[in-house]
Formats: C-alpha cells, structure tokens, sequence
C-alpha cells in the first residue's frame, strides 16, 4: 500500500469516532498549552530579575563592611564599622580598572513638611552616585562636589518621599524639609526605580556624605568616618582586574595577611546575576516538570484510545489482512493515527499556550516571554509522544492473527 493510502486509512479512523478523538487530542492541547504557558512565566521570572540586577547599575562591584559576633552569632555583613569614606578614597586614587566609586552610609530618619512627616531612609553618598548606581534625577539636579566639600544642607528626594511629604501639586524643588530637626533644601526629585533586593529605591533622601556626617550620622569614635557600602563602577570589561586590585589595596590597607581573616565583602553585579539565574533556573524546571506530569497524562490517555480503537477494529484488521496487507501497513496506519492526534494537539496547545501567556501578561501584570525553543520543544514533545504511545497499540494490532480477527465478533 501506498503512504497516501496508510494516511487516508489513519485518518478515517480518527474520524469514525468524532468525540473520542475530540477529547483524546484535548489531553495533549492541555498538556503542551501548560508547558508554553508555565515556560513562559518561568522565562518571564528570569527576565524581570536580569532587569532589577542591571537596574542596579553597570559593571557594578559592591564593598560592604565586616560582621560582628554577639555572644557567637554573627550580625551580617555591614555591621562592623571596617570600612571607612577613607577606602572608597583609596580605591578611586589606586585603582586604574575603577570608572566612578561611591561611598554610602546610611540611617532610618523622620523627615518632616510642615505638618506632614514620614520615616524614611536616608542615604549619605557621593555626587557620583547617579552614574554608579543609574539612577538618575529626573527633576532638579544631584548635589555637585563643591556642596560635597561645602557640607551643603542641600538633599534630593526620592519619588516615594515626595508623595509622603507634597500635596497635590506643589513643587518640592527649593523648599526646605526638616530630617533629624535640621533644615534642608531640596534640591531635586529622583526618577521612579520601583523596589528591588535592597529595598525601596523610591523611599529614600540623598544628601552630601560629608553633611550627614556632620548632622545625622555622626563619627564612629574609633574608625572615625565609618560607611556601610562603597559602590564601584568597573570599566568596560574590566570587572576582574577591578575585583583583584580592589580586593589587594584593601588588605594592604587593612594589614590583612590571611585572606580567611577579610574584614570586608566584594561581590560583583556578575555574581548577582549568577545567583538570580540559578533561583529562576530552578523555578523555570519545577514549572516545566509540572506541565510535564500533564503531557505524560496526554501520552497515557492517546495509549489507552489507540488500544481501544485496536480491540474494536480487530475485524477490520483482520480483513485487511486477509486482501493483503502486510505487517508494516498495519503498524504505519495505527502509528499515524496516533501521531494525527497527538500532532494536532501539540499545535493546538502551542497557540493555546501562547494566547495564555499574553492574557497573564496584560491581565496579571506577570512578564511571560514564549521564546522559540519553548515551542519548537513543544512540537517535537507532542511528535515523540504520539510515536512513543502510538507504537505498542500498533504493533499490538499489525501482530493479529488474520483467521482469529476474522472469527471475532
């Protein structure tokens, strides 16, 4: 028999029974349309925490202080006063792979509006912080190095302080707020950066490291000009032998002889990226093993119908033995009938998956992205299924004795 024949036999058998095949293919539509949809958000997962990642900065390279025992547990990183404004000075003047460096220390403060008031962070740094960290004003302007040196009174607001403290539409820039009960000026109005691992980035007030070590934070009595973090911006590529220069210069700083012994941490934007991309890995593979457990129900199901199909088709088969046909005819008709159904569920699924996907998008606010490696994935899954389950039915089927299919009834 001809392939052209096989194909038109396999499909009137699909046809012969409407609703049998209907909910048969509707298996696979759910299963493959589940493995687009949650791939998709995995995907989507994966994106968004690039995005907070590179919204951080670029080429970033974070130096936070050491940690303290009370009583054998450690308090974290940042609670040892190890670094000071002195370290980001060194680094800026020694290190040839460094762009920008910005020191920053910081401290919970109320600022105060007229009768408005709200508990806010508030973050000593450098006029450099806008191009380390790419979080730029979006009105007014940063504090420059001449305020820096001048310890200015002078702050900029982030978005979230300013719908705290302004009414309506009044202007923030030029008036002067209260933090700590000392006057300050506003001088700008940070863009809208949402929040990210390090917290709210809207509900915070810069001000000149100097003024708040004037004002606010004082000077720790032993190291003196004590920061939390220095924040380095590498140059392009450069992140490496930034990383090494960095990490030398501060145990020649530190007189520190034993790398065990490091009174500081440095970790690399790269290195949070890495571990934001391990998480969502292990999200992205648990969502696909679950749509999984539903293709292999959709493969269990074409199996179970295809068997059935066989037990009441056994007449047929053996008259088609009977005029002639052979082994092979018997084993691609059955074959194909499955890889009809389990094909025609899979690109089904496939659009199924995809509309999902955009409806969670727009509907849910969720990024989802359906990248071609998820589809084309998904088409050859749906292939294999309908050959992996279609083939026992159909050798089960082309193994009849023709004399025994004949005498049943």
């Amino acid at each position: 028999m001809s392939y052209s024949e096989i194909l038109q036999i396999a499909i009137q058998g699909i046809m012969s029974n409407k609703l049998r095949s209907g909910l048969t293919v509707l298996g696979i539509i759910i299963g493959i349309a589940s493995v687009i949809t949650l791939l998709g958000i995995g995907e989507g997962a994966k994106l968004e925490a690039e995005k907070q990642v590179q919204s951080l900065g670029v080429n970033l390279i974070f130096i936070r202080a050491g940690s303290v025992n009370a009583s054998g547990i450690s308090q974290g990183q940042g609670a040892a006063p190890t670094l000071t404004y002195s370290d980001a000075k060194a680094i800026r003047e020694n290190c040839p792979a460094i762009e920008n460096v910005a020191a920053q220390c910081q401290g919970p403060f109320q600022a105060q509006y007229k009768e408005l008031n709200t508990l806010t962070t508030v973050i000593g740094t450098d006029p450099t912080y806008p191009e380390v960290r790419n979080f730029k004003p979006e009105r007014g302007r940063f504090f420059t190095d001449q305020e820096l040196k001048e310890s200015a009174r002078v702050c900029v607001l982030g978005d979230a302080v300013v719908d705290a403290l302004f009414v309506g539409n009044e202007r923030p820039i030029g008036k002067q707020i209260l933090i700590r009960g000392e006057l300050f000026e506003v001088i700008g109005v940070m863009e809208h950066k949402g929040a990210n691992q390090a917290g709210d980035m809207d509900d915070q007030i810069f001000v000149p490291i100097s003024t708040g070590y004037a004002t606010l934070f004082g000077l720790n009595a032993v190291a003196g000009e004590t920061v939390k973090t220095i924040l380095v911006q590498a140059k392009p590529k450069q992140d490496d032998q930034a990383q090494f220069q960095i990490t030398n210069l501060m145990r020649l700083r530190h007189n520190i002889q034993n790398p065990d012994l490091d009174d500081f941490m440095i970790r690399t934007q790269a290195d949070i990226m890495q571990t934001a991309q391990s998480i969502t890995g292990v999200f992205s593979l648990l969502l696909g093993a679950t749509a999984g457990i539903s293709l292999l129900v959709g493969g269990i199901g074409i199996m179970n119908i295809m068997l059935v199909s066989v037990t009441e088709r056994t007449r047929e088969i053996g008259i088609r033995k009977a005029i002639g046909a052979r082994f092979n005819d018997i084993l691609a008709q059955f074959v194909l009938e499955a890889v009809i159904l389990s094909l025609s569920g899979g690109i089904i699924g496939i659009v199924t998956g995809y509309l999902a996907s955009s409806s969670i998008s727009s509907m849910a606010q969720w990024t989802t992205v359906v990248t071609p490696l998820s589809v084309i994935l998904s088409f050859f899954v749906s292939l294999g299924i309908g050959l992996f389950f279609g083939i026992y039915p159909a050798r089960k089927a082309a193994k009849l004795d023709p004399i025994v299919a004949l005498r049943t009834e």
